[in-house]
């Protein structure tokens, strides 16, 4: 066990020195690896910073389990965890990213509502609205203002939907295409009562996340102290570990960490909110069809 850890250390090392000489040899020739901007990169380029980072956490935190411990099912488990993280760091703060767009949606609503009674059409409406966009979904009102100009509003309005992604939208959304084909009759009305509805989701989102703030807490003190544990024993006592030095002792340990992830999991669920499906964009699937 120890030589296969030398020998893995060694390999990484020599990995790393290689892949640093030819970065300093490229930089030496004055040639540029890595685009320096964000569009250069493109999406290729970002999918393949997280990748990257998730292979170096994965690796880092695998290395440093079968060092610590000597076990390979806890370096896989571990290598498994430092690749996910980097997902449970962005899922942490999903609650107020998706609260704030909800609240974001119910503001641009409104501001329609205030602007269609001074506007020339609804067309005009939208394109005042643009500038005063709330931030979450400013990018995609800017881009639905563009879009009017050279496509027809049902189509441009749809197309919001999607960049928005949000159930709630679909209704405004909806309401508007109607509005614009059919000749909709006390529109404002209509867009006050979305807002509001927005902002009643909003509300009630907030009350199911501190509802379910136990199990949150639950599942922070649960995975706190079992990995202080397994920490404490490894540095303080590790004879009594010494049963899981064998194979069979690694095929329990298979089985004990088995349980507490699927445990961890089915509480890690019991706190999320489940979005209804979004029905225009069921709609765009359903017209697309030949």
């Amino acid at each position: 066990m120890v030589e296969l850890v030398s020998a893995l250390i060694v390999a990484l090392i020599g990995a790393c020195c290689g892949l640093g000489i030819c970065l300093i040899a490229a930089g030496a020739c004055g040639h540029r690896v890595l685009p320096t901007s964000a569009n250069q990169r493109g999406r290729l380029g970002v999918a393949l910073d997280q990748l990257m980072l998730r292979i170096s956490l994965g690796v880092t935190a695998g290395l440093t389990a079968l060092i610590a411990s000597g076990w390979p099912v806890l370096a896989v488990v571990a290598a498994g965890v430092g690749c996910y993280l980097p997902t449970w760091i962005h899922t942490r703060g999903s609650h107020e990213r998706e609260l704030a767009r909800v609240e974001a949606i119910a503001s641009w609503t409104e501001q329609i509502r205030d602007t269609i009674a001074a506007a020339n059409g609804l067309e005009h409406a939208l394109g005042a609205t643009a500038p005063l966009a709330p931030a979450p979904i400013a990018e995609a009102v800017q881009r639905l203002a563009a879009r009017v100009d050279y496509e027809p509003l049902p189509t441009a309005l749809r197309r919001f939907a999607d960049d928005v992604d949000h159930p709630m939208a679909d209704f405004v959304v909806a309401a508007l295409v109607i509005a614009a084909e059919k000749e909709a009759r006390d529109l404002g009305a209509l867009l006050g009562q979305l807002g509001e509805s927005a902002r009643d989701e909003a509300r009630m989102r907030t009350r199911v996340w501190v509802g379910r703030a136990r199990s949150r807490s639950a599942v922070r003190i649960i995975v706190s102290v079992v990995v202080l544990f397994v920490v404490g024993l490894l540095a303080f006592n590790r004879a009594y570990l010494q049963p899981y030095d064998s194979a069979g002792g690694q095929l329990v340990l298979v089985m004990v960490l088995a349980t507490f992830a699927g445990s961890f999991v089915m509480m890690s669920r019991m706190g999320r909110i489940v979005l209804p499906e979004r029905f225009v964009g069921r709609r765009n699937i359903v017209e697309a069809r030949p």
